[in-house]
């Protein structure tokens, strides 16, 4: 199930909303929102636009959209398209709703409080998945969640690894192999224009002669 629900800015990663959870939640989940948080610095706009972060019991699945982070902490047995479902309902509904206020000068923590109500509203419908409108949704082919990255929270915590868009850096090693091949193939064109080309040449040369002498002579 969905245990709880934060929403950040990512250029500095400023809360802009939370779930408000009971004292039970909130001391089971206390050590995971800390690692939340850390999870909102890391973030840029060259972020995985969507990943899964395991870390214990739980997973954290978190989306961008529109230059705001969307993470939910989630048991290990949610279904992780439901997850991203939910988190795309959540994105939607706060763009329409706040995008706009986005930028807003002097915008204080948790300034948009209020969102709350529609986040509680949109956890309880997703928190079955036996529901019929729940096994609906996992069963439409909405987004193909095995092709979104999951890391380990231990990577990020003690060995410093980035949520950089591996998508951007494996387009770029597509130009250096590109670039490579070409000057590979340039390098392997001037040394065969350096071995055969003077006797291709002395040849041209010869034929010419021997042309000329006999069509003349």
């Amino acid at each position: 199930m969905v245990k709880t629900t934060m929403i950040a800015r990512v250029t500095d990663a400023l809360p802009l909303a939370a779930s408000m959870d009971d004292e039970q939640v909130e001391m089971e989940l206390k050590e995971y929102k800390s690692q939340a948080k850390l999870i909102f610095r890391k973030l840029t706009l060259n972020s995985e636009r969507r990943c899964s972060i395991e870390s214990g019991s739980y997973v954290f699945h978190y989306i961008i959209d529109h230059g705001v982070a969307y993470l939910c902490i989630c048991e290990h047995n949610y279904p992780r398209k439901l997850a991203f479902t939910y988190l795309d309902d959540l994105a939607k509904e706060f763009f329409l709703s706040y995008g706009n206020e986005l930028d807003r000068p002097g915008l204080r923590p948790y300034a948009f409080v209020k969102f709350e109500t529609f986040m509680q509203k949109t956890k309880r419908l997703y928190q079955d998945t036996r529901t019929q409108s729940n096994l609906t949704k996992l069963h439409e082919d909405l987004q193909d969640v095995t092709k979104i990255m999951t890391r380990n929270m231990e990577d990020l915590l003690y060995r410093g690894e980035s949520l950089d868009n591996l998508q951007g850096k494996s387009e770029q090693l597509l130009r250096d192999s590109a670039m490579y091949r070409k000057t590979a193939r340039d390098v392997n064109l001037q040394a065969m224009y350096r071995k055969y080309g003077p006797p291709i040449i002395v040849g041209f040369v010869l034929l010419l002669v021997i042309y000329w002498r006999f069509w003349w002579y």
